[in-house]
């Protein structure tokens, strides 16, 4: 059993997570990216109400709306998306969709937001964009039971998910090659 290391705050320790989740996952953070996924989970992990948010409805009502409430509604279906395709991909299921739902919604979203964000802001959307996946894969190295190994070769299979692939391929001593198919977006 691993040994209990308490931070001398709730931050630090989140911080101690994602960074441990991110080396688990064999993925390098750039600082922006990796201080979002700390303030992410700080955020929402203390509103269990955001299960039932039907994210598709959310987003679609984020577009009819214009300046700093349309990046707000924008923001909140990605991290959602974000959350779910990470730490509770078992959702997709629960919604009878596929977990490139959650990622497919989500990078749109924060595409939208990085169109309509001030400089500084658009860079880091248009990264948590582009790097939805890498950033899923570190909040999913964070769980203790990743999931069966067909959850696992799926998700692969459907989001490209390189976590998905080495931890299938280590833990059942095969190679995962990709339908001709897979990662279509």
């Amino acid at each position: 059993m691993e040994p209990l290391i308490i931070e001398p705050t709730a931050q630090s320790t989140w911080h101690r997570l994602v960074t441990e989740a991110a080396d688990s996952a064999g993925q390098k953070l750039d600082e922006a990216c990796e201080s979002y996924l700390v303030f992410l989970l700080m955020r929402y992990l203390q509103k269990p109400e955001m299960v039932k948010t039907v994210l598709a409805l959310h987003f679609l009502k984020g577009l009819r709306k214009q300046g700093r409430v349309r990046q707000e509604h924008m923001q909140d279906v990605g991290d959602q998306c974000l959350i779910f395709a990470g730490l509770f991909p078992e959702q997709a299921e629960k919604r009878l969709v596929s977990i490139d739902y959650f990622v497919k919604l989500g990078r749109s979203a924060y595409s939208v937001v990085a169109d309509h964000a001030s400089k500084g802001w658009a860079s880091l959307y248009r990264s948590l964009s582009e790097t939805f996946v890498i950033l899923a894969d570190v909040l999913h190295a964070t769980r203790s039971n990743p999931g069966s190994m067909l959850a696992m070769v799926e998700r692969y299979a459907r989001t490209g998910s390189l976590y998905a692939k080495a931890r299938v391929e280590q833990e059942h001593n095969v190679t995962v090659i990709p339908h001709r198919d897979s990662f279509k977006h």
